[in-house]
């Protein structure tokens, strides 16, 4: 299957010490409403109530006042003023908020007009419901409710990306430019591939930190040569997610009925031709295949099918494409961060499988184990 994107995990509000907190909410609301003044009340511990308090300008130039203008002082804006209560804590209930609400001054003695009231937690319809009912007997006439979706929301904004880093580590705005050039770098290898490699020619897959190319260490316990990391493959498509080489490819046999179905197992078409290095734990195939050949040959052409196994290469696995090769291999050579002939190195952790007749009109059929019949020879006939 193809990689799981990633998503950022929930914003731990409830780590940050209790002023910084404060200062969260109230640099978050800068851009709220139009402010004359916005103070931390809540740092001097004696806030009676307020961890923050704010007045706002309403009105325009409608209300200045003529004599103001007359003796040239600066026009006198009208007001009102919000109380900002925040709480860093991971649950709140109805009652506990209705407690908090308690314990805050009457709108009308202390001439508040709006209420914010912020916490690190959600918040259940029943705790926003008994949150709006007793704020408004409390004579509160604007009131917000910002439980951590609220504040998530703001965060993700692009204008708080700078209070989203400073806060918890996390940009946005410099993982959309990683982003950016991520696709700009795998795009510009996809048109690199398509240009310089051919469907169906030999390339060479190679670990760009392996000096002992084009020469292989011998293998001290067996005598012969070791495998280096490097492995020639077939190259078929540029498909999707990466470039598709030719794992394995067999003869096989499908039926009219598109259910049953074999292969030949015992030989393997996938190996380039011009490939120098073969794999000394592989054994000879030619015997095998010369038979399994006959059979094939010999079944009508509707029945005929190949079983072919490709692995994909992301275009992000791939440094670079020299497509001019050299005298040991001279097909074009694919650069990779990594490479493990052994295991998944630098592949994608999924294949492509396909089992289709000839022709052009091919047919295609599950390699469901049940329904396979014996049409060639298996290893297990020797």
């Amino acid at each position: 299957m193809p990689p799981v994107t990633k998503t950022l995990g929930p914003l731990h509000l409830e780590d940050l010490e209790p002023h910084r907190f404060e200062d969260l909410i109230r640099q978050l609301l800068y851009d709220f409403r139009p402010w004359r003044d916005l103070e931390a009340t809540g740092r001097t511990g004696s806030d009676e109530g307020f961890d923050a308090r704010a007045w706002e300008i309403i009105g325009g130039e409608q209300n200045v006042d003529t004599a103001d203008l007359e003796d040239g002082s600066p026009p006198a804006a009208e007001t009102r003023q919000w109380l900002i209560q925040c709480k860093r804590e991971r649950s709140i209930g109805p009652k506990k908020i209705q407690g908090y609400l308690d314990a805050l001054p009457t709108a009308a003695g202390a001439g508040l007009y709006g209420l914010i009231f912020a916490a690190a937690s959600d918040f259940s319809i029943a705790t926003r419901d008994a949150f709006f009912v007793r704020a408004r007997e409390l004579g509160f006439q604007e009131i917000k409710l910002w439980g951590k979706a609220e504040i998530e929301d703001q965060l993700y904004q692009p204008k708080n990306d700078h209070l989203l880093f400073g806060y918890f580590g996390v940009s946005l705005q410099i993982r959309r430019r990683s982003v950016k050039a991520e696709i700009r770098s795998r795009l510009a290898m996809k048109r690199k591939a398509k240009r310089d490699l051919q469907p169906f020619s030999s390339v060479l897959v190679r670990d760009a930190t392996d000096d002992r190319y084009p020469y292989l260490d011998p293998d001290e316990r067996l005598g012969r040569p070791a495998r280096g990391r490097w492995r020639a493959y077939r190259f078929e498509a540029c498909g999707p997610f990466g470039i598709e080489l030719i794992f394995r490819r067999h003869m096989a046999f499908i039926d009219s009925d598109n259910e049953h179905w074999d292969f030949a197992e015992r030989s393997d078409d996938s190996r380039p031709h011009d490939d120098p290095w073969p794999d000394p734990d592989k054994p000879d195939e030619s015997s095998f295949r010369t038979k399994d050949y006959q059979i094939w040959s010999e079944l009508p052409d509707e029945k005929k099918a190949w079983l072919q196994l490709n692995l994909v290469l992301p275009y992000e696995s791939i440094i670079d494409i020299d497509s001019e090769g050299d005298e040991f291999f001279r097909g074009p050579h694919i650069y990779v961060g990594a490479f493990n002939p052994v295991g998944n190195g630098p592949f994608a952790n999924f294949k492509r499988f396909d089992l289709s007749t000839i022709g052009s009109w091919p047919r295609s059929c599950s390699n469901d184990e049940k329904n396979r019949v014996k049409i060639f020879e298996r290893m297990s006939d020797r």
